[in-house]
């Protein structure tokens, strides 16, 4: 399987590896079935040997990497410290130096006593906040909480921990007391005659959605985490020390993985959620086979579950991923759920299974007329692709297939919109770049010890070459970043976003542990996510922590906060390689750019954006809250004066006309959906700034001379 995040190509010494690294574990297994408690050693062994073996740069099991795996994994399974207490901890504390040894000699005391020490505490927190609950609160009383978790200490002793549920619990209850009662008010508003609900009545609604919610997670926690879950917790605190991309999928995870990679899975077409009266449908994905029937709805409730004719199971009390895993099934198969329907009547629901694209997934297009051009924006979440089937969607594909819709509807150029896009495969992207060059060097990936391989575009065919913009922002990761930065390096359009993207400059692979175990015995064993490569640009320099930086950087409200992968603690080092031979395609877009600064300085807009990023800033060490009601209205008066300032902002709207393409019109009125999202992206794009002004920059740019195109030379390793 090959994503950016998991491309092995041609690593022979990987394979020869596997190979070896399955004949030795094939000696520790048991002939029969045993606990689960041998399954985790078996889970340990395997990855502490792959890791070793695989990662890009492995690092040493000492006190120091135990104290960091100590550290990581109490702080994830209690981060705001209301369960464990000192004396808890004083008993962990004697094996903080001692994980890397126990991870050697597969031993699970730690983990074991851990884990049987949280659930305990989790019960006991059950009687601790119905207790508070129960009592109103003395907003009156003047006190303070500290909101910084992580810098806090662990609750002395019992009554000390109590009073920091009560301290949190007051909090919240605050926040959504005051909320409530600015609601109140603009309803008076509205309505002279609407009777305002008392201080009172206000104050035990809110207790009482405060207990309903703490029931139905502790609830949750009872009935859907299982040993094997916890255990996955802790086994990624262990693998997350080696950097923030490695990670141990349980086979549940692994297969929402997968999903999300391809966009498409096999079912009905249903998102559902565990509610305190059972598994409550809460969306259905428009065009899926549960859509399409039009039996089934949001808000029924599934009791049972059947197989096509078998007999129908009860799922009362089951696991919402056993529910899930019920419901899903091969394409043409059918499941029958018995369902409580909102008005109360009980229903038997029969659907074929089928196909399910997750739409939202996919790659969209739309077209916008500005000063008398017209311009397609292409909208890309994730580079996608069915490594399974590649027949399926993929973005390549996709992409391409949007270019020709929209050189049909003749536009004067495109823009790339792959903000908040977290990646994808590694292929698909390499082969999206070539769409808008000739042949010619994209990416380079590295493995320790050998030479970087170059990938490179071999196709000689331009499929677009009118101007390009391509947007960023700070949650543009991995192939987006890849994409981003081919263009930036040929010259071949502009970058335009955040001051720099999301800084993943490392490939992972994932590697189904299944497959070193003969005659398992154990079930799924999941699979590991590991880094084993890094990739660089074209011209020598590493994505990973920096970054792409943009051509023209728009302001934003985290202008001034260290995002990305800069701010991990685990995250690779930054570095530099030899550059390849590439010919940039144009000398330099200088006065677009220049254009486009002068623009945003004097925008006003822009200008409400960066001081409200500066406001962000002066606010983000912000931890101590007053528990006095008084005094927490009059900061939430102050802050509300501040931000009325920055209202324009939202307000803001360019007034231009996005449409969908005449393909996409036509499927309007089969599926009204669609339609609606497509009505919802426009109206965001309305009041998009950063698209206003991208439209600015390219409505400047002109189309690539086609005889520099035709006669670009490359060097003759990239030529067929």
């Amino acid at each position: 399987m090959k994503r950016i995040g998991e491309f092995m190509k041609r690593n022979y010494k990987v394979i020869l590896f596997i190979t070896a690294l399955s004949a030795v574990l094939w000696s520790f297994i048991p002939n029969k079935k045993v606990e689960d408690p041998e399954k985790d050693k078996l889970l340990l062994d395997l990855m502490t040997f792959v890791l070793e073996k695989v990662h890009y740069s492995p690092i040493s099991f000492d006190d120091d990497f135990s104290k960091q795996v100590y550290d990581k994994y109490l702080e994830g399974i209690d981060p705001t410290k209301r369960f464990f207490i000192q004396s808890d901890i004083a008993e962990f504390s004697k094996y903080e130096l001692q994980i890397d040894d126990m991870i050697r000699n597969k031993e699970l005391t730690f983990f074991t006593l851990t884990h049987t020490r949280l659930l305990k505490r989790m019960e006991e927190s059950r009687a601790i906040y119905k207790d508070i609950l129960s009592k109103p609160f003395d907003f009156e009383q003047m006190e303070s909480i500290n909101v910084a978790y992580e810098k806090l200490p662990f609750a002395q002793n019992k009554k000390e921990l109590v009073e920091r549920w009560r301290k949190q619990l007051k909090l919240q209850a605050l926040s959504s007391v005051t909320d409530k009662q600015k609601l109140e008010e603009e309803k008076k508003k509205t309505d002279p005659s609407y009777q305002v609900k008392s201080f009172a009545v206000i104050e035990k609604e809110v207790r009482e959605s405060s207990l309903k919610s703490l029931n139905e997670y502790f609830d949750f926690i009872q009935s859907e985490l299982d040993r094997a879950d916890w255990f996955s917790m802790f086994l990624n605190s262990i693998v997350e020390r080696f950097d923030p991309h490695t990670f141990y999928f349980s086979p549940e995870d692994k297969e929402k993985f997968d999903v999300s990679m391809s966009g498409t899975f096999q079912g009905i077409g249903a998102r559902l959620q565990k509610k305190e009266s059972g598994v409550e449908v809460s969306e259905l994905i428009s065009g899926g086979p549960a859509w399409k029937g039009k039996q089934l709805e949001a808000g029924d409730l599934i009791l049972k579950v059947g197989q096509g004719k078998e007999n129908p199971i009860d799922i009362a009390g089951m696991r919402l991923d056993d529910v899930v895993k019920k419901i899903k099934g091969p394409k043409g198969t059918e499941v029958r759920l018995t369902v409580k329907k909102v008005d109360g009547s009980i229903q038997v629901i029969s659907i074929i299974r089928d196909e399910v694209e997750t739409e939202e997934t996919f790659a969209k297009s739309s077209i916008v007329e500005k000063d008398g051009k017209k311009f397609g924006i292409i909208y890309l979440p994730k580079f996608y692709i069915s490594f399974e089937n590649k027949q399926n969607r993929d973005a390549f594909k996709d992409v391409a297939m949007e270019i020709e819709r929209l050189k049909a509807q003749n536009i004067d150029g495109i823009v790339m919109d792959l903000r908040d896009n977290g990646g994808g495969s590694l292929e698909t992207v390499v082969k999206m770049v070539g769409l808008f060059i000739p042949e010619g060097p994209v990416v380079q990936v590295k493995a320790p010890g050998r030479n970087p391989e170059v990938l490179p575009d071999l196709d000689k065919k331009v499929q677009y070459d009118g101007p390009l913009v391509v947007m960023i922002n700070n949650f543009s990761a991995s192939a987006s970043e890849i994409f981003a930065a081919a263009i930036q390096d040929y010259n071949r359009g502009i970058v335009v976003g955040s001051k720099h993207s999301y800084g993943k400059g490392t490939v992972q692979n994932v590697i189904d542990l299944n497959q070193f175990i003969k005659g398992n015995e154990f079930g799924d064993l999941g699979a590991l996510k590991t880094t084993i490569q890094k990739f660089y640009r074209i011209n020598g320099g590493s994505t990973q922590r920096e970054g792409v930086k943009s051509d023209i950087v728009f302001p934003d409200r985290f202008t001034y906060l260290d995002m990305g992968e800069r701010d991990e603690e685990s995250a690779l080092p930054w570095d530099r390689i030899a550059p390849v031979k590439f010919e940039p395609l144009f000398g330099d877009f200088k006065d677009v750019i220049d254009n486009s600064r002068k623009r945003i300085a004097s925008n006003s807009i822009f200008t409400l954006i960066d001081q409200n990023a500066k406001w962000i800033y002066e606010r983000k060490d912000q931890n101590v809250y007053s528990l006095n009601i008084n005094e927490f209205k009059e900061k939430e008066r102050l802050d509300e004066n501040k931000l009325k300032r920055f209202k324009p902002i939202s307000e803001y709207n360019n007034n231009l006309t996005f449409s969908s393409l005449p393909y996409e019109i036509e499927l309007f009125d089969k599926d009204p959906v669609l339609k609606e999202k497509r009505d919802r992206w426009h109206e965001d794009l309305q009041k998009d700034i950063y698209i206003t002004e991208t439209l600015n920059v390219i409505s400047e740019m002109k189309s690539l001379n086609k005889a520099k195109l035709a006669t670009s030379r490359y060097n003759s390793k990239y030529r067929n």
